[in-house]
């Protein structure tokens, strides 16, 4: 027996496998689908078409296989505001859900867009410290995400129905940590849910399955015919943009954050490399056929995303399954997903817990600076009290500024007169605008001789704040009767001051051999002299 591994990064993908997983995805898919449709105040079956097209899209076009998109929670605390403003501005129960489906044909344009102007590379930007607590804050949003399910009615389960419920799900657990021991050719997952099942349905016993889920939230079923097509029939004026525009901006950058973040862990846990810009694209189609099909929308689920890495799905074809099997269970298999424990789905969802928390951030606490471990703990409790796309943007403003000040401390000047007088300064570290006061420090216009030279060729001039400074460090030694000089400028920096000629007066030297004015003013001097005498 092998030691058990959530993810085993040396299976390769297979049809098999990619079946199986996707199988197992879907089973998994609806409950989420449900819960996040009635979140968002929509019905069940509107949030279960969302998921089955989103993750047919995406699996096909998607720049990252083995990735699966839906209904997501992220989005829907969102779209429920979208849905009851709707109603309110279309004086009509059903007015929001057509709000909501034009705002998505917004929603895709706009993601589309960013994988066409090759945007999705700007993730690379994210450090890893926000991305640890991106896992840690989704981790822990999963797992309170399921102790919804251990309600009935709106009460929590007590007694024998909270016995049942918690036995089941410690069943589904320990079957998904114990079968990979021994067998590693059938999804462990797909296996517990089904023996979790059997033992419901045979043995009789009183616990919460998907139907009693649908019914004790308001709804009468998932049984439905396949989605048509249909234009929202809401007023196309400049008052409907500016209404929908805000919301169509937030759940674009909430997708495209969690799919390509998503993407990202994917890639990790595979060793392997997807698409970021394919993946936009992707993500605004699915949302755009969502708009015109009747869908909630959505985008990357890294709950269902990594079950079907762990269940062996590697392909696209796991996805496309995972999306068919869906629509195959809303349109025929609705009396068979229904008597699913709701016990077994928890069960799964908990071992993706286990599996998305990044435990190694415990261990690396005494080991990375203290500005990192205030980033992890920052993301992840934004990820928890907010959203996704609030602690990202968060923890990347905050990793800048600690970024920015750390160099802003790097900033060095080495000094040295030679031989003709002339005081040299060599700057070590780049310039930019966290260090100009620091940079200003090390220079004495006052007592300074009268030819001055700045070398950068251990720096930079980054932004307009150096040249800004520059330009006043010049007008300083000017006022002192004094001349300075650049040296060992980079062609991009040499480009940065003359675009900006009209602020920053200097003298760029650019000879090979880098003497400086003075330097061969004196030299043609000498040689003046020669040639006369």
């Amino acid at each position: 027996m092998k030691s058990f591994q959530l993810i085993d990064k040396s299976t390769g993908g297979s049809i098999k496998n990619d079946v199986l997983s996707g199988l197992t995805v879907a089973l998994a898919l609806v409950p989420e689908a449900v819960a996040f449709a009635f979140v968002a105040g929509v019905s069940p079956v509107v949030g279960l078409y969302g998921a089955f097209m989103m993750g047919l899209v995406t699996a096909i076009f998607g720049g990252r296989p083995g990735m699966i998109s839906g209904a997501t929670g992220a989005m829907a605390v969102v779209m429920v505001h979208l849905v009851k403003e709707g109603n309110e501005l279309g004086n009509s129960d059903s007015a929001g859900l057509h709000y909501l489906f034009i705002t998505l044909l917004l929603v895709g344009l706009i993601q589309m867009s960013a994988g066409f102007l090759r945007m999705g590379k700007f993730v690379r930007m994210i450090p890893h410290s926000v991305m640890m607590g991106f896992v840690n804050g989704l981790a822990i949003v999963i797992f309170i995400s399921q102790l919804g399910m251990f309600k009935s009615q709106g009460e929590w389960l007590q007694g024998t129905s909270l016995y049942t419920m918690m036995g089941l799900v410690a069943m589904t657990m320990t079957i998904m940590i114990i079968l990979p021991l021994f067998t590693k050719k059938v999804p462990a997952a797909l296996t517990a849910i089904l023996v979790v099942s059997g033992v419901v349905i045979f043995g009789n016993l009183e616990t919460e399955t998907v139907r009693t889920f649908i019914v004790s939230n308001g709804g009468e079923g998932i049984k439905a015919g396949l989605p048509h097509f249909e234009i929202p029939s809401v007023p196309f004026s400049l008052r409907t943009l500016i209404f929908i525009g805000p919301y169509a901006l937030i759940l674009a950058a909430i997708g495209l954050i969690e799919s390509l973040m998503t993407l990202n862990l994917i890639d990790e846990l595979t060793d392997s490399h997807g698409s970021g810009n394919r993946e936009c694209v992707a993500q605004g189609a699915g949302n755009f056929v969502n708009g015109l099909f009747g869908g909630m929308g959505g985008c990357a689920m890294i709950g269902q995303s990594i079950i079907n890495i762990k269940s062996g799905g590697r392909g696209r074809l796991s996805g496309i399954v995972a999306a068919l099997a869906l629509l195959a269970f809303v349109l025929f298999g609705s009396g068979f997903i229904e008597q699913v424990p709701i016990a077994a789905l928890v069960g799964v969802m908990f071992m993706v817990v286990i599996g998305t928390f990044a435990w190694s951030s415990f261990k690396v606490w005494n080991k990375v600076p203290k500005a990192d471990v205030i980033v992890i703990l920052l993301v992840t409790l934004l990820t928890v009290v907010f959203d996704l796309a609030i602690a990202v943007l968060v923890g990347v403003v905050v990793s800048s500024l600690v970024f920015a000040w750390e160099n802003a401390k790097r900033i060095r000047a080495r000094k040295h007169i030679d031989g003709h007088g002339v005081k040299h300064y060599e700057i070590y570290g780049p310039l930019f605008f966290g260090c100009i006061e620091l940079f200003n420090s090390k220079f004495d216009p006052k007592n300074d001789p009268d030819e001055v030279v700045i070398d950068f060729k251990e720096s930079r001039i980054v932004d307009q704040s150096a040249i800004e400074c520059v330009n006043k460090l010049t007008e300083r030694y000017l006022k002192n009767g004094k001349n300075i000089h650049l040296r060992h400028l980079s062609s991009d920096c040499v480009k940065l001051i003359k675009k900006a000629e009209k602020i920053c007066d200097v003298n760029v030297l650019e000879d090979p051999d880098y003497f400086v004015a003075i330097d061969n003013f004196r030299q043609a001097q000498l040689q003046d002299s020669a040639s006369v005498s």
